[in-house]
């Protein structure tokens, strides 16, 4: 098998990916295109949320293929519950089409961002790069929903003053829509530099994911 020329940026560690998907051709598949990239690992596979919340708690992946439409538990209720459990955790959903009620739920719910489930190989594995990194592929329309979704629900956030200087600029970067390594060469700091005070953000915020942090300083 050919191995993809799509690897993490210099420095970063292997990108663990699990897939919640109960269609087994469908589940292997990504599990090969996955298992054989350079600088990507398949992690996990699972046929159902329920076994997925069992063992990824115990085992964290860094980012969760998600189907949408999953028999039992759905993927979005897994997402919630996932989220509540490792709120680091990034889940990028798949879906069939652009079914965009679903993907706005799922998106509430603390997903990252979505993909068609048939999406090229190459274009899947620069997308779960890019949410690692600190972006979330989804279309201009649902994107807007987002922000007006978390702008309607009238957030207070006061939060925003204990925010310091540098996570400021860094936060102005997210609501441009910057992913992390561009944030880093923009402000001139390293990679994970980048991360640790986005997780800082999120943290003084009381947010989970770049789209309510976003939607508190927009406010």
């Amino acid at each position: 098998m050919q191995r993809s020329a799509v690897p993490p940026e210099n420095g970063q560690d292997t990108i663990r990916v699990a897939i919640v998907e109960d269609n087994d051709w469908i589940r292997e598949n990504l599990a090969d295109q996955i298992g054989g990239a350079r600088g990507f690992e398949c992690s996990g596979v699972f046929r159902s949320a329920e076994d997925a919340l069992k063992a990824l708690s115990h085992d964290a992946p860094d980012v969760v293929l998600m189907d949408i439409n999953l028999p039992g538990m759905t993927g979005i209720e897994c997402v919630r519950l996932l989220k509540a459990q490792l709120p680091e955790i990034d889940v990028l959903m798949l879906t069939v089409c652009d079914d965009h009620e679903r993907i706005f739920e799922s998106l509430k719910a603390g997903a990252s961002g979505y993909l068609l489930k048939r999406t090229a190989s190459s274009a899947l594995l620069q997308s779960i790069s890019d949410v690692h990194r600190g972006g979330g592929p989804m279309s201009g329309s649902i994107a807007r929903k987002v922000i007006e979704f978390f702008n309607k629900k009238g957030i207070p956030s006061p939060e925003i003053a204990r925010l310091s200087p540098r996570e400021r600029e860094i936060l102005d970067h997210l609501a441009d829509g910057a992913a992390y390594k561009e944030i880093a060469d923009l402000v001139g700091l390293a990679f994970d530099t980048v991360r640790m005070h986005v997780k800082s953000i999120y943290r003084k915020l009381h947010v989970h994911s770049r789209g309510e942090a976003v939607a508190k300083y927009l406010k």
